[in-house]
């Protein structure tokens, strides 16, 4: 771990009026992290030899694709130019950018009294950066706007200076121009971090009140809390208790990330730090939750959050059965720093045991099924993923159903399936392809506004269903790349769906099984029955391959058997010989027909389940 630099002060409790609590929202790629990187340099809490690009971001997976997944909160000290004599502490969480990770974002906002609105002065704004103000408007958060990238040749200053003040309500002057990469700017964004945003308002000497909003696993100290204090003081070595769990316990450090972590007596109102417990379980820890002291304890809980809900369920399979204890403790030890993943074991006819797994969207499932197969060395089927289904019998029974094996026989009264909002902006010469893209994915249109003569937002209801597969490749490619996508949930609505299921002779193949509109039944259907045709190897007998919904089917393929020369060995005679030994032939393919097992290579498998080449916006960034 680098060595805390010798000049940053020890940290102590601050006198709240000096304490600035803020976030940094924006698109994915347009600069939080390097604006980050350029903030720890200025405040001197990094030396310059320990400096690296995304200092921030820890993770292996999040330096190589250049997005942020966790959010990192940090102290830094400051000597606002118009106040030198005064050091402020300005605590800053740098945020992920992309839609699947929104809720680290609003635990994030729950923390601060401000943030800072990042917009790439090449590009604009983009959907998720409109989705991350509303949520910071819904907090009642003071918006600092900054133009970051302005060094660019193709940066558009004062076009997107306008375009912000519009949409917040100030003028284009205020709106700060800054380069993250050159440090240009960036000291008079943290002026204006002091000056506007509220210091942090809390009763000292009220009892203790903290709110969690992240907790890390350690191996070797077990699970760190993240916690900002709102009232009273929590001090090391008191016991503190959990007020949803009710669970008690010692604290044996607390103190501030600076952006090491600085262990400290204790924290006072308004400050953000760590508390480290031993305990080894991160559900004690739940984010949202509201930390007092054991004795004399607050009696109200601070407003938490809703816990992340799944959108995305897929199956995750062992390539090799041995490997599933290993898939198991895997999955237990991400949970442990990713309160937003659920599991359960499950099983297939086809592929053995497993996990259905629930994941905030497919970028999110992406960065979980490389984790695994990274950090663990694990080899692992993903099936397609698909969403929650609310099946309602005839006789008023209900299911939920995240796996299509799960959906249900007889008479069916409705089926229910989620919706999302989508907020979609692009050039406005792409307003033709992108609703007709929504119209083909059962979307039915909001609204449209235009942001400025070129740029609009169109909004859509679409079922999530829609959006899980290729719905964002097709997106970038019907917009040369230039439109942005940001979406919702907004309930569920009743659909015409069904269970498509594949039989190989005459057999169901529960993996290959699917929910999928009426409408897109047979289309769906002729296109998995032509790719198995190919992958499964011919038998020594026919096969039928056959899409069926219920007891109906839709479409078949045959997979012709393969023919083993018995006249080989009949050099001329007579044609009965011939006859006599295809006869024989014949009647020994019928009786193998009768009990035959097809059987399906692996290979088969990964290709048709596999959600490679149906994870776009995995594969993408939004």
């Amino acid at each position: 771990m680098p060595a805390t630099p010798s000049h940053v002060p020890e940290p102590s409790r601050t006198d709240p009026a000096l304490i600035r609590n803020f976030c940094i929202i924006a698109h994915i790629d347009h600069g939080k992290s390097t604006l980050a990187d350029r903030m720890l340099q200025l405040t001197g809490v990094v030396e310059q030899r320990q400096m690296r690009a995304q200092y921030l971001d820890r993770m292996d997976i999040e330096r190589e694709r250049g997005i942020t997944i966790k959010s990192q909160a940090v102290r830094l000290p400051w000597a606002p130019t118009h106040d030198r004599g005064n050091t402020h502490i300005l605590n800053m969480i740098d945020t992920p950018g992309h839609v699947d990770f929104t809720y680290e974002v609003s635990r994030s906002l729950a923390a601060c009294e401000g943030t800072v609105l990042l917009v790439d002065a090449a590009q604009g704004i983009e959907a998720q950066t409109l989705a991350n103000l509303y949520l910071a408007m819904e907090n009642d958060l003071t918006i600092i706007p900054v133009l970051n990238k302005i060094d660019l040749p193709a940066a558009q200053p004062e076009k997107f200076s306008e375009e912000l003040a519009n949409l917040i309500g100030c003028e284009p002057d205020d709106v700060l121009k800054v380069s993250a990469k050159t440090g240009l700017g960036v000291e008079a964004l943290l002026d204006r971090v002091v000056e506007r945003i509220p210091a942090p308002v809390g009763v000292a000497d009220a009892p203790a009140r903290a709110m969690i909003f992240d907790s890390v696993y350690d191996s070797y100290r077990g699970v760190v809390t993240y916690v900002r204090v709102v009232d009273g003081q929590l001090n090391k070595r008191e016991r503190i208790r959990m007020m949803s769990t009710g669970a008690t316990h010692e604290l044996l450090e607390i103190g501030v990330n600076s952006p090491e972590m600085m262990p400290a007596d204790g924290l006072g109102v308004g400050e953000v730090g760590y508390l480290i417990t031993g305990v080894k379980d991160v559900r004690q820890s739940k984010v949202g939750d509201t930390i007092t002291s054991q004795s004399k304890g607050a009696e109200e809980p601070l407003g938490g959050y809703k816990d992340p809900k799944p959108m995305v369920f897929s199956g995750l399979y062992p390539l090799d059965g041995s490997d599933y204890p290993d898939l198991r403790e895997a999955l237990d030890k991400l949970q442990l720093n990713d309160a937003a993943l659920v599991y359960e074991p499950e099983t297939s006819a086809a592929l053995g045991f497993g996990f259905r797994v629930g994941f905030l969207g497919l970028l999110h499932l992406d960065v979980i099924r490389e984790r695994l197969e990274r950090e663990f060395g694990l080899d692992l089927i993903a099936t397609a993923p698909n969403v929650v289904y609310r099946v309602i019998m005839e006789d008023g029974t209900e299911h939920i159903v995240t796996n299509p094996s799960e959906f249900p026989e007889g008479k069916l009264q409705e089926v229910y399936e989620p919706v999302v909002r989508a907020t979609i902006l692009a050039p406005t010469e792409f307003i033709g392809a992108i609703m007709e893209l929504c119209q083909t994915r059962r979307g039915t249109l909001l609204g449209m506004d235009y942001l400025s003569e070129d740029r609009v937002e169109i909004r859509y209801t679409l079922p999530l269903a829609e959006i899980v597969f290729d719905f964002f490749d097709q997106l970038k490619s019907k917009t040369r790349g230039y439109a942005s996508l940001d979406y919702e949930p907004t309930g569920e609505q009743s659909s015409s769906l069904v269970k498509v299921d594949i039989l190989l002779h005459g057999d169901k193949v529960d993996a290959f099984s699917a929910i999928t509109h009426k409408d897109q039944a047979y289309a769906y259907g002729v296109r998995l029955v032509a790719k198995l045709k190919e992958l499964i190897p011919r038998q020594n007998f026919e096969v039928p391959v056959q899409a069926a919904i219920g007891s109906r089917v839709i479409a078949r393929e045959t997979i012709r058997a393969i023919r083993k020369d018995v006249l080989a060995k009949c050099y001329g005679g007579d044609i009965s010989r011939k006859r006599k030994l295809l006869e024989k032939q014949k009647e020994g393919k019928k009786r193998m027909k009768m009990v035959g097992s097809v059987e399906v290579p692996q290979e088969a498998f990964i290709a048709v389940l596999s959600s490679d080449d149906s994870a776009g916006p995995a594969k993408s960034k939004k």
